[in-house]
């Protein structure tokens, strides 16, 4: 129900449009009365009445100056004013301000009444107008996240399709950064520079973040703390600038989250965190992927589940022997790929004279050459095991070692792992598995730790923050308050 308000000094106005009007019957509910016109204020800051009666003559503030100041903060109220017949120029100044109609005094019943009938027309009619505009946002909204999906799964393809939903405004766009949630949560705060996206594509949880500006530090600004402390993992791909690229964001956007998933990390996990390795294809099929992933992960059972769908998906594509051994071959040499990560020759595997691509020639039988891909990646996963054990220790205490000598600057995971001459991924899964921590989470540690003995001795809390390799203080003070309970300077102040 609509609310209105009536102002005028004529106590026998008040009391007859009161009592007179069956206000219910145009769906309006008379909320008050004012005879002065700071009353008048006062009512309409109280109540946010959708319509005001006000009369132009009242004491202390007149209805023109009332109706400028209600319509200069909200000009969405419907204003209507009673004069008198010789007030027409103070009629003319109204309508300048933007009263929606004038009435004549004496003001009759019926001519409240056409006025009322007037201004309910006028309110369904502004509905319907609200309405239609909202669907056709809505749809416009839904076509775009259609072909936001399309884009992310067919790239150049779906390119044209996109460009004619989002319509003029793509030719802003400048780049595209994709993120991968675990579940669906509240939404990124908004921003100039970026304009987020939520789609989904079967149980995946993606947000496709389109830039407008190159500088995409305000977005990293915001992971930082979004989506907070609720249990929610983020990954994120790369930021391409090319929007037909978005399937390789798309991609290294569930790889992140995949492995931020395994290594307990939580929040926001980024691709370049977890690297990748450049003689591995980044076209990939997702079985393939997942057979990488548990063969670094050095997950057995989960490692011949997926071999046995690769196999029954080669099975129920009845292709020919010579494309069955190449399939084959290929899954071998990524396994293959995936144990140099350890930084050993692989080729020391069986008595070091490994030539698979010779003898898969010898198979002549699907079964066979099945068996044989079986054989053969429990053997690498075999040899990345014991490796993995022999060297554990050692590569990680260096690790260790190093990352308390250079705590300070802006220390990497590729560049902790380039200094024990391993692959970035592999490391950051050995390293979680020696230290029962992630990588992440023990420099963040190591630098918090290193923070509070700074703080004690006295120290700047923006001086602390660079000492302990935190370049930006508002980071610094919200990792340190999440980690100690309390912001720096109020740690500080307590010593």
């Amino acid at each position: 129900m609509l609310k209105a308000v009536i102002f005028d000094d004529e106590y026998i106005v008040l009391q007859g449009l009161q009592r007179m009007i069956d206000w219910s019957k145009y769906g309006i509910e008379l909320v008050g009365t004012a005879s002065n016109g700071f009353a008048a204020i006062d009512l309409v800051e109280t109540h946010s009445p959708d319509i005001v009666f006000t009369d132009i003559r009242m004491p202390g503030m007149d209805g023109l100056q009332v109706v400028e100041k209600i319509l200069a903060a909200a000009p969405e109220i419907i204003c209507i004013v009673f004069s008198g017949f010789n007030e027409f120029d103070y009629v003319k100044k109204a309508i300048k301000l933007g009263v929606s109609d004038y009435l004549e005094k004496p003001i009759t019943i019926p001519m409240m009444e056409e006025t009322l009938k007037k201004i309910q027309e006028k309110v369904q009619q502004h509905k319907s107008v609200l309405s239609l505009e909202e669907k056709w946002e809505n749809s416009r909204i839904e076509l775009i996240e259609k072909a936001t999906l399309g884009l992310l799964l067919e790239g150049v393809e779906a390119f044209p399709k996109w460009r004619n939903s989002f319509g003029e405004g793509s030719k802003d766009i400048v780049g595209v950064t994709v993120l991968a949630l675990s579940e669906k949560i509240q939404e990124l705060p908004n921003d100039s520079s970026y304009l987020p996206f939520y789609v989904r594509n079967g149980a995946e949880h993606l947000l496709v973040i389109f830039h407008y500006h190159e500088d995409t530090t305000e977005l990293w600004k915001q992971l930082l703390y979004w989506p907070g402390e609720n249990g929610i993992s983020v990954g994120s791909g790369r930021t391409y600038q090319n929007l037909t690229d978005a399937p390789k964001g798309y991609k290294e956007a569930l790889q992140a989250l995949r492995y931020g998933h395994f290594l307990e990390q939580g929040g926001w996990t980024r691709f370049e965190e977890i690297g990748e390795n450049p003689n591995i294809p980044g076209d990939l099929s997702e079985l393939e992927e997942s057979i990488i992933f548990y063969l670094r992960t050095g997950d057995k059972t989960g490692l011949f589940k997926q071999l046995s769908e690769f196999i029954s998906k080669i099975q129920s594509q009845r292709l020919n022997p010579d494309l069955i051994e190449r399939e084959i071959l290929k899954l071998i040499y990524l396994g293959m790929e995936v144990a140099k990560e350890t930084g050993e020759d692989i080729s020391k595997i069986s008595q070091g004279n490994y030539l698979p691509h010779i003898e898969i020639r010898m198979l002549n039988t699907k079964e066979k050459m099945f068996n044989w891909l079986k054989n053969q990646m429990e053997m690498i996963m075999d040899w990345f095991l014991f490796i993995r054990r022999d060297k554990k220790h050692e590569a990680v205490e260096k690790a260790c070692v190093y990352i308390q000598k250079n705590f300070s600057k802006d220390l990497t995971l590729q560049d902790v792992a380039e200094y024990v001459g391993m692959n970035p991924t592999y490391f950051s899964l050995l390293f979680k598995e020696e230290m029962k921590i992630s990588y992440i989470k023990y420099l963040t540690k190591f630098r918090i730790e290193r923070a509070k003995e700074l703080l004690q001795e006295g120290y700047k809390v923006a001086d602390v923050s660079e000492k302990v390799g935190y370049h930006t203080y508002r980071h610094f003070s919200e990792l340190f308050k999440k980690q100690v309970g309390v912001n720096p300077g109020q740690y500080r102040d307590s010593f």
